[in-house]
């Protein structure tokens, strides 16, 4: 009995090896991100198969040539794009590929490059992209070598026109690359499209429409096999046709019958997979598996938003495609502790302002729980910036916009298309004429989905782009003491808040602006001129906005208290570079975000946590290091209690209950050094407790990691805090020191920050100063298993070290 287990064990693996074998020669999908060789500056022959590139830098991409600076007020990007350079940049690979490939369709994917690309392969031109942030492919087969061969792909990146961005775009192929071989009968890029016709709660009805490119050029029969399994690997449906393929592109539909089905949804985020396969005479052609998730959702003109037949509000926050110290370069380690980030603050929703996404953004929203609205433009026909998307508009418009729907509409994170943001047609006739034409791309692509624009303009008679009677849900940004207008002004129509609050504050500055909600600038007139706090911070009392904007607290309850807003879209999730409202250079970073650039959270953060999540909150600010005597405004935000009782060195001074439309708590204390204690009670009982202690002197620095283990993968990347210590462990804000980095072993060191908005320190250095005793040290593995150490180092403090594990 045993050696027959053994056997049929064995028939088992070998179907399975044979099965993967197959797969893997019927379509290969290869990382192409390693052995690059990058050129800042023009040569127009670098094209050229025979070009000396010996005095390039090797690069492994994704890449962003920006970043690396230096910050200058000369830079053409100005403040505005973050005050770093711009220019032209040349990428080159030499690579080989096998005999095997000789009878395959061979084609590169680019996720995205900024901007302008040109692309090469062996000396022959394939084409250009002006927009940045798209995805595109081109069929390199007749033009490539193989076996013994040499092919080389030279990429041209051209960003010198600036300013083109409203802030910081970077520079250069910024995304990942994949090289795809197909057979000559394969589905085609981006050629499935799942959809959801019919949920109960017994069955679901999956319709998956497959795209067959034929490039035999003679009629053929194949048949195609979709099977659906669930999170453990199960198959649970399957269906198969038979189909005589014509020409060159095919289109098929299948229905799918589930039982049983599990629903995908912020809280629980389920994933089914479909794999579609091709075979002929039993010969595996083709296989593709994409991830699926089932889910319902409407909006409704007087009561909001609805998930899975339940009314949810949408708490969501706008996001830049840039990740701090990193750039725009892409990773996905960095996207997945954003959105961890953002999850535990309570957010359910990402805004991708102002155009396509990352397909890693999207896959890390799929299985994290993340509903998305996925933006395509910032502006049509009519500029912003001198340089900017405007230029390639006409001529582009739809294929990009087609491309982004093709690539994006199996997500099921994304809910919402969104064709523009705050589109200046909205104040005349053309607005009507291009919102309809945009509109119709989309429906025509995907009609399963709302499609709609990010609005200013909120008197009905002056928005040319609500007149085109298009729009299947109504967006608009700020002016929010205006939404009780809404539902008379738009009978109706649908409503959520697109954009939301500006407010401004550096992280763990606490200087004024408690008391009352400044504008600041003023107005639209007003010069961005050098006032406030010589070191270019704003307070983080949340008291401080835009012109344009308001406070958070402000904003979040307008949206709160109306139940016909379906929910809103914070601006923004974390600071970013370029925008630095209000000052001019050095300030190179915005001071909007909830979370700092280095991803330290502010204040106020805890104000969302407190009100989006069932978590208990209990978050007392500032600091306590002062002048004797200073009077102090002490705030506390909390949930899950009536009441908080405030201590200093063991006395009360006083309890604070949340009145009116307030969410925070405050006291105003004379400083005296020691202990100060906020208690939160519900029902007399305590809830939370929280103590902040004067600091004394720095004596030692401290090391925390948020991953103490990596894969050995040359991309995952752990995130090293360090904080400056008093002899009691105590975090010291007020004495920053110019910390020295070293990293020994299996990984590297590829960015420091400290989330200070003015700070023109590198971000590639081996040294910088903390802010407000914190700053960031970003550690990436090699491909090399082992320990990776961080050390650290400051001027008359002990050396400190941490080891991250690379498996």
């Amino acid at each position: 009995m045993k050696y027959l287990f053994r056997f049929f064990a064995f028939i088992l693996l070998f179907s399975f090896v044979k099965d993967s074998m197959a797969q893997l020669s019927a379509r290969q999908t290869l990382d192409f991100d390693e052995g690059w060789y990058f050129h800042k500056g023009d040569d127009t022959r670098a094209f050229e198969i025979a070009y000396n590139q010996n005095h390039w830098q090797p690069v492994t991409l994704p890449h962003d040539w920006s970043i690396y600076g230096p910050f200058s007020a000369a830079n053409p990007a100005t403040n505005l794009g973050g005050s770093l350079p711009g220019g032209i940049g040349w990428y080159r690979k030499t690579f080989s590929l096998p005999e095997t490939f000789k009878d395959k369709i061979v084609s590169i994917l680019f996720d995205g490059v900024y901007k302008n690309s040109e692309v090469w392969i062996n000396g022959h031109f394939l084409g250009m992209r002006p927009n940045g942030y798209i995805s595109f492919a081109y069929e390199l087969s007749k033009y490539l070598h193989f076996g013994k061969g040499k092919n080389v792909i030279a990429v041209r990146v051209e960003n010198s026109k600036q300013p083109n961005s409203r802030w910081y775009s970077g520079s250069g192929i910024n995304r990942n690359v994949w090289l795809i071989a197909t057979n000559k009968i394969a589905i085609g890029l981006w050629g499935t499209f799942t959809t959801i016709p019919k949920i109960s709660l017994g069955n679901a009805i999956v319709n998956q429409k497959i795209k067959l490119e034929n490039r035999i050029y003679s009629s053929t029969d194949v048949k195609v096999v979709c099977a659906i399994y669930d999170k453990t690997g199960r198959m649970v449906a399957t269906t198969e046709r038979e189909v005589e393929l014509k020409d060159t592109n095919n289109q098929l539909s299948l229905n799918l019958s589930l039982n049983q089905p599990k629903l995908w949804s912020p809280s629980n985020p389920y994933l089914y997979r479909i794999a579609t396969k091709i075979y002929k005479n039993k010969k595996l052609l083709d296989s593709y598996t994409q991830a699926f998730g089932i889910r319902s959702y409407r909006f409704d003109a007087s009561s909001g938003f609805y998930f899975n037949g339940k009314p949810m509000k949408i708490l969501g926050v706008c996001l830049h495609s840039s990740f701090g110290a990193l750039g725009t370069a892409v990773n996905k380690t960095a996207i997945e502790r954003e959105l961890r980030i953002l999850k535990a603050m309570g957010c359910n929703a990402i805004r991708t302002a102002h155009n396509p996404p990352s397909p890693e953004l999207l896959d890390l929203c799929d299985k994290m729980g993340f509903l998305v609205m996925d933006e395509a433009f910032d502006c049509w026909n009519k500029k912003k910036t001198k340089y900017d998307y405007s230029i390639d508009f006409k001529k582009w418009h739809r294929k990009d916009l087609t491309d982004q729907i093709l690539r994006d509409r199996n997500h099921p994170s994304v809910f919402l298309w969104s064709i523009g943001n705050e589109i200046r047609e909205q104040f005349d006739s053309s607005g009507t004429v291009i919102t309809k034409e945009l509109v119709a791309i989309v429906k025509s692509l995907d009609s399963t989905r709302p499609v709609i624009s990010a609005l200013t303009e909120m008197d009905p008679d002056k928005n040319f782009i609500t007149k085109a009677n298009a729009l299947d849900l109504l967006g608009f940004n700020y002016n929010s003491d205006k939404y009780s207008l809404l539902p008379q002004r738009f009978k109706g129509q649908k409503f959520i808040a697109t954009e939301t609050t500006s407010a401004l504050e550096t992280r763990g500055v606490y200087d004024r602006y408690s008391d009352s909600i400044t504008s600041w600038p003023a107005n639209s007139k007003e010069k961005y001129v050098l006032k406030g706090n010589p070191d270019f911070t704003v307070s983080a009392y949340d008291k401080v906005a835009a012109y344009w904007g308001t406070s958070h607290e402000k904003a979040w309850l307008a949206v709160k208290n109306a139940k016909y807003m379906s929910g809103l879209f914070v601006w923004s999730g974390f600071d970013y570079l370029g925008e630095p409202t209000p000052y001019p250079y050095p300030a190179r970073s915005s001071y909007f975000g909830i979370i700092d650039l280095a991803g330290f959270p502010k204040d106020v953060y805890y104000m969302y946590q407190s009100e989006w999540t069932n978590t208990p909150v209990l978050h007392l600010f500032p600091y306590w290091n002062w002048k004797k005597g200073t009077l102090v405004n002490v705030w506390a935000y909390y949930n899950q209690a009536d009441e908080v009782e405030l201590f200093l060195n063991g006395k009360s001074l006083g309890v604070r209950k949340k009145q009116g439309d307030c969410l925070h708590v405050s006291w105003q204390v004379p400083f005296e050094p020691g202990t100060l204690k906020a208690v939160s009670r519900k029902d007399g009982k305590v809830v939370l407790t929280k103590i902040i202690k004067t600091a004394g002197n720095v004596e030692d620095i401290s090391l925390s990691a948020d991953k103490n283990s990596i894969k050995a993968d040359g991309k995952s990347l752990s995130y090293v805090t360090i904080q400056l210590r008093d002899k009691n462990g105590n975090l010291v804000p007020d004495d920053d020191r110019l910390i020295n980095f070293k990293v020994v072993g299996n990984g590297k060191l590829i960015g420091l920050d400290n989330g200070y908005q003015a700070d023109l320190e590198s971000f590639k250095g081996v040294k910088h100063r903390t802010w407000k005793g914190k700053c960031i040290a970003i550690i990436q593995s090699e491909k090399r298993k082992g320990k990776i150490v961080l050390e650290v180092s400051a001027e008359g403090l002990p050396k400190r070290s941490i080891k991250i594990d690379a498996e």
